[in-house]
């Protein structure tokens, strides 16, 4: 069974929290956080990383955290603050966000990562720490299945565009529909497409 990181990391003392992200590599729609305080007798055996999990056992997971949570909090920022302020500062915008809504007087805040986002208590980040803290499991947990939902209501709104499946991520198909369609309206226009090139060649 993992261990709480309120005992598993030493240099760490009082009531942790954890943060995460999801949602930077996409072409399209938010990007999403969640933080999340964990019970010392939490069932930390349901967690890991949000991207190994099918999605029935994230769905699954998500219920179990949201019941048993100290506190949990999600949030997102928008594909046109993505383009204001790009997508580091957007998710760490996000993150900082996330936090801002626990309910719980917290020491410390760890992130999944390189880069910390501005919050007023000490905060680490940790390369891979989605795998290996249990609070930056939980939070990457939420903050995907948060952003999927999203992605899904995208999807009704605008069906041409396949969002259902690719979730806004940068495949064959969402490509060949963005060529097709132009730009979705929660298209980021600062990312690249690929697509770009070829209007380029047009002009010759």
């Amino acid at each position: 069974m993992m261990e709480n990181s309120l005992f598993s990391l030493e240099d760490d003392q009082g009531i942790i929290a954890g943060a995460d992200e999801a949602g930077r590599g996409p072409l399209a729609g938010p990007v999403t956080a969640a933080c999340v305080v964990l019970p010392p007798d939490f069932p930390f055996e349901i967690l890991a990383d949000s991207k190994k999990l099918s999605e029935r056992k994230r769905m699954d997971a998500e219920r179990i955290i949201k019941e048993k949570a100290v506190s949990w909090a999600v949030s997102s920022v928008s594909h046109r603050i993505i383009d204001e302020i790009n997508i580091l500062n957007a998710a760490m915008s996000a993150m900082a966000l996330a936090f801002s809504k626990i309910n719980v007087p917290v020491d410390v805040l760890l992130v999944d990562g390189n880069k910390t986002p501005e919050v007023p208590v000490p905060c680490r980040a940790i390369v891979k720490g989605d795998s290996k803290v249990p609070e930056i499991m939980a939070a990457s947990i939420l903050a995907k299945n948060y952003r999927d939902r999203l992605m899904l209501i995208a999807d009704r709104r605008w069906p041409q565009y396949g969002y259902a499946r690719h979730k806004g991520y940068p495949t064959k198909e969402h490509i060949e529909k963005i060529r097709l369609y132009g730009p979705s309206p929660i298209q980021r226009l600062s990312f690249s497409t690929g697509l770009e090139k070829e209007e380029e060649l047009s002009l010759f």
